[in-house]
Parts: structure tokens; C-alpha cells; sequence
């Protein structure tokens, strides 16, 4: 039941509790189908596709994020490889706070290459990303745990 009164000279409806809730749960649930990582497969590499479909990231670019399940003392090397783009990696903690980022490796290429230590277990964000307006195309992603000798 809609009631409707008057509230300085303008119509206000109130509608019952219950539709709100339902209203609202299916946005939120409309909002967690949008946001899907990828999940890296079991050896921790992918070569993919950055596309226009992927995350705008505001910038006039487009990013797309992988998971990787981590533990407290890995450390781990990102690397990020496109012939297609000017790469950037960037690792987002289970906080959803940035941890680290690379934009170019040590190669003197475009290429991205991230060293990170982990001290908190969880679920990460790899986030795959190009530098500057509109850079899509193919890409290698690896992640590899360090041992030591």
C-alpha cells in the first residue's frame, strides 16, 4: 500500500518497507554480476586480450583484474608482457588497497615486471592496465611465487 500526503505543497509517497528492501537488493545484486575478476589459472600465467569491454579506467583506457590466492611470506614476481600496449601492473591487496605498482621493467621496454612480499593471506588483484588513452590488444601475465635455494 502507497500512501501519499502533502509536504510543503508538494505530493510525497512513502512506500512500504518491504518494496525498498526488495528494490535494493536487486540493485546490489545487479552490481556484484558487473564486477567479475578473472581467476588465474593453476600455473599462474594467461595470455589474454585487453578490449574496450574490459574496465574503464577513467583515463581513457581499460583495465581487467585477475585473482591470485596468496600467503603471508611469498613473495612473488609479476610480469607483464604486450607487444599490443604500454603496460601497467598494479597488485591490490584483499583491503582493496593498492600494494604495489610498475609501469615499466628494468628491461628499458614498455613491459611491466613487479617484486612483492606478502605478509597478509588472501585474495589479490592483479590488475592488467595500459598506460595512456585507448591501449588494447594481447598480453602475457605471469605470477610466480619465489623460493628460496
Amino acid at each position: 500500500m502507497v500512501k501519499s500526503f502533502m509536504v510543503n505543497f508538494r505530493l510525497v509517497s512513502i512506500l512500504p518497507a518491504t518494496a525498498l528492501a526488495i528494490a535494493m537488493s536487486a540493485a546490489s545484486v545487479g552490481a556484484q554480476d558487473m564486477y567479475n575478476p578473472i581467476q588465474l589459472p593453476s600455473n599462474n600465467e594467461i595470455t589474454d586480450t585487453l578490449s574496450e569491454r574490459d574496465i574503464p579506467t577513467g583515463q581513457g583506457g581499460f583495465a581487467r583484474d585477475y585473482i591470485v590466492s596468496l600467503q603471508p611470506g611469498d613473495q612473488v614476481v609479476i610480469d607483464l608482457l604486450s607487444d599490443s600496449f604500454d603496460s601497467i601492473v598494479t597488485m591490490i591487496g584483499p583491503n582493496g588497497m593498492t600494494i604495489a605498482e610498475n609501469d615499466d621493467g628494468p628491461d628499458g621496454t614498455t613491459n611491466s615486471l613487479l617484486f612483492s612480499r606478502i605478509t597478509e593471506a588472501g585474495n589479490y588483484i592483479v590488475r592488467v592496465r595500459a598506460f595512456g588513452e585507448g591501449g588494447i590488444g594481447e598480453f602475457n601475465l605471469k605470477v610466480t611465487r619465489l623460493r628460496p635455494i
